[in-house]
């Protein structure tokens, strides 16, 4: 460990550096909920006139100072804006910088690390639910570092081709949503789909009769058929809550609050479930309570709570499936009342007819959907074994456990 040195964090970063921008002047702005849960990049920008706030330029570390945004991890590096760009964000925020001590990649890390949180919560004060990162307390906790700055952009740069890595995927994801639905609005809803002679159909002059069930024209030789017809619906299981816990013991337990981070935040060790409770790959899930998430699942052998709804593959790819029944949660979701929390219900889903193709355009469509979604899924698993492993690596090369250098 000669290799490294004992300093305040007070010495190592400077905090909340100085920057300028006039009041009232249009700048770009990151609000908290721009943030990820232990997550590099922002997730977007607005522009605001500046008021108050902390400023930050490409390179600093913005940390979220107040409870719960600091214990979930909301910890994020600046590279979104231009150069020589400056702009603001949260009054909840501290603001970290290089400085001729430190490499400003070895400070995201260290900031997102155990080592660096463990030491803020320690200095939060104020009322419970409200609690805030004393700075000048957290300038003086003491931290091991690298001596030498090449050094800290070692262990910088292993956590970082993990990062990249893992933006790749989520990039690739995006782009593949993206085709997908491309080629659905396309062929599913312009109907521009290719006919006998490779021309897109409807614009060709393709037949379309009414149906009355959509009360709208659909090309002829479709059908309209209803959700439980076309797949394998089936509702959540009411685990009993007494053999829930965080500690995977037990089945993981998928709750509505899952849906979005394909996450597991609970387990049951109850026994004698029904196996047409598991959720495997691929699955779409529903929330039925507040808002209406919707998601394909990632991991195999997870249990249905209550107040999910899982729809399983049979006889149309749930990437077509998802996009045809999305329309009409999202507009049972906003109908309800702003005072009321929404709830999905069974009558609800048995009201979703779907378009069902021509044989012939499902044989087209079907191998396509299908590759792009199980891309998709192996894109996120990967991703959550990267996530599992930086979380490994990165507490013990803080700390010299490893050694790199």
């Amino acid at each position: 460990m000669n290799n490294w040195k004992q300093t305040s964090i007070g010495e190592f970063i400077d905090f909340n550096p100085s920057e300028s921008i006039k009041k009232d002047e249009i700048a770009r702005k990151i609000p908290m909920d721009k943030l990820g849960i232990f997550q590099r990049k922002i997730n977007g920008s607005e522009y605001s006139k500046y008021s108050a706030g902390p400023k930050f330029r490409n390179g600093d570390t913005l940390v979220a100072k107040i409870t719960p945004c600091l214990e979930n991890g909301k910890t994020a590096y600046v590279d979104i804006l231009e150069e020589n760009e400056v702009a603001f964000g949260s009054s909840e925020f501290i603001v970290l910088r290089e400085n001729k001590n430190s490499d400003s990649k070895f400070i995201y890390y260290l900031a997102r690390s155990p080592l660096f949180r463990e030491k803020a919560i320690s200095c939060m004060e104020g009322t419970t639910g409200r609690k805030r990162v004393n700075e000048g307390a957290l300038k003086r906790q003491e931290i091991l570092v690298p001596r030498l700055i090449k050094d800290q952009q070692k262990i910088a740069d292993v956590l970082s081709a993990l990062d990249c890595k893992i933006e790749l995927n989520n990039k690739i994801n995006i782009e593949l949503e993206q085709m997908a639905k491309t080629l659905y609005d396309y062929w599913f809803v312009q109907f521009d789909f290719p006919d006998v002679n490779g021309k897109p159909y409807k614009s060709s002059g393709g037949e379309m009769v009414y149906n009355g069930v959509l009360k709208r024209e659909i090309p002829k030789g479709w059908g309209v058929e209803n959700l439980f017809q076309i797949s394998n619906v089936q509702y959540g299981f009411s685990f009993s809550t007494e053999f829930f816990n965080e500690t995977s013991n037990g089945v993981p337990i998928i709750r509505i609050r899952d849906i979005l981070n394909n996450s597991i935040s609970n387990y049951s060790n109850q026994e004698n479930i029904d196996n047409k409770y598991i959720i495997n790959k691929g699955d779409i899930l529903v929330g039925m309570d507040g808002n209406f998430h919707i998601n394909y699942w990632s991991k195999d052998n997870c249990y249905l709570n209550q107040r999910v709804v899982m729809i399983k593959e049979t006889l149309l790819p749930n990437i077509y499936t998802r996009y045809q029944i999305e329309p009409y949660i999202q507009l049972r979701e906003k109908s309800v009342s702003r005072t009321t929390v929404g709830h999905l219900s069974d009558k609800d889903l048995k009201a979703i007819n779907v378009i069902f193709p021509s044989e012939d355009i499902l044989s087209k469509i079907k191998p396509i959907f299908n590759s792009c979604l199980q891309k998709i899924i192996s894109n996120k698993v990967e991703n959550e074994e990267l996530v599992k492993l930086q979380d490994w690596l990165l507490p013990m090369l803080m700390n010299g456990q490893i050694n790199i250098i």
